[in-house]
């Protein structure tokens, strides 16, 4: 195969972005352990009309066909929020990156990233990482390690293969994320049972669920911290007024009460620990379609995901507590509480941490004094873009 045989669709409207979104869901169905997720809800991610995350960024999608057949798809784009960031952190000035790759065979890959890098240098940018589709808080990496079985909620799945392609493009790992594996229905050690119990005999402390009757202003509380827990961060790019209220929304279909927990110090909340159960498990009964009677088993699935995996994507302690015992303690208490409803109220044995960088000290080390391992490891890539 040459690369004339190749040609570029630059996506430009509402029938191009579902083409997109349909190239795709082809590629995840002929992946082994990809989970057919909702189609609705991919367009929305890549609607600028409905994402809030175009409030701050810039988009180009592109479609690769050979002999009249969509073989990939990738998508070039550019975070205002990220330009801001210091470059040390990750993104910074002259950033731009590339997502939602798909590719058919390496000459695809070739053609379909001089195409990101190309539109990305056009826009003024330096350098360029990814795959990052689209946002940073959405699914970011590749898959590099775990593709032996099914991801959980909102992680990505990729073939085995496109790491290869992309690193031989000229592509160098900038980061690493993991996700932990954890069986849930054993006790946690000694000494954390100690750390809880002493946390729970200290006046100071109260950690409590979530309450779904005033859901807005408990994501907003939970937002708040998660956007200063985690500004010293690599990757990190603060949520907007728009997207707080945006993920809210989106996020309290799946919220159980017990499973989400937010701490309080002297009455402040200080931080946080949310957990979803995996919505994978009914989209995978259900072939990721609603209809014809899809909707009925998520209906029931959303009212009580019984037996379904756990996965913790997100906490934080404000950056004021950083380093510090107490900081561990309440982590250990929301997780062994999590657990505990976990098991007994949702029957669940198996919970998943993550994603966690490679360099996070603080949450590798609560993840494996839980006994938990490393079952999927992610790659974010970096180039430097040549004038």
């Amino acid at each position: 195969m040459t690369d004339a045989k190749i040609s570029i669709e630059t996506i430009s409207d509402k029938r191009g972005r579902a083409r997109f979104v349909d190239v795709g869901r082809a590629f995840a169905a002929k992946t082994p352990n990809s989970v057919p997720q909702l189609r609705s809800e991919q367009l929305e991610l890549v609607n600028p009309d409905k994402n809030p995350f175009f409030g701050h960024a810039r988009a180009q999608f592109f479609i690769a066909h050979r002999g009249g057949h969509p073989v990939g798809r990738i998508s070039a784009h550019i975070d205002d929020l990220a330009l801001n960031m210091p470059a040390e952190q990750g993104f910074g000035p002259g950033t731009g990156m590339f997502g939602y790759f798909d590719a058919e065979d390496k000459d695809v890959t070739d053609i379909l990233i001089e195409t990101a890098e190309t539109w990305l240098r056009d826009h003024g940018m330096t350098r360029i990482v990814g795959p990052i589709s689209l946002s940073i808080w959405e699914e970011p990496g590749l898959l590099v390690q775990g593709q032996n079985h099914p991801p959980m909620i909102m992680m990505g799945h990729h073939p085995a293969e496109y790491a290869g392609w992309i690193e031989a493009a000229g592509y160098a790992r900038a980061k690493t994320l993991y996700t932990y594996d954890l069986d849930i229905t054993k006790e946690f050690n000694p000494l954390i049972r100690r750390i809880v119990k002493s946390g729970e005999r200290n006046d100071r402390i109260n950690v409590r669920p979530v309450r779904k009757d005033r859901w807005d202003e408990e994501a907003d509380i939970i937002l708040s911290i998660l956007n200063d827990a985690w500004s010293d961060n690599w990757g990190f790019v603060p949520f907007t007024p728009d997207e707080v209220a945006y993920a809210g929304k989106k996020l309290k279909t799946i919220i159980h009460e017990d499973l989400n927990m937010i701490a309080e110090v002297d009455g402040k909340p200080v931080a946080f620990m949310l957990t979803f159960p995996d919505i994978n498990d009914a989209l995978t009964r259900i072939d990721g379609k609603l209809f014809p009677f899809g909707w009925l088993h998520m209906l029931r699935w959303l009212k009580k995901p019984r037996g379904s995996g756990m996965r913790v994507p997100l906490m934080g302690v404000l950056k004021e507590m950083h380093n510090s015992r107490l900081a561990s303690q309440l982590a250990f208490m929301m997780i062994s509480y999590i657990r505990v409803h976990a098991t007994g109220q949702f029957e669940s044995t198996r919970g998943e941490l993550g994603w966690v960088l490679d360099d996070n000290q603080g949450m590798v080390a609560i993840a494996e004094m839980i006994d938990s391992e490393i079952n999927r490891e992610y790659a974010i890539y970096e180039k430097p873009l040549a004038s």
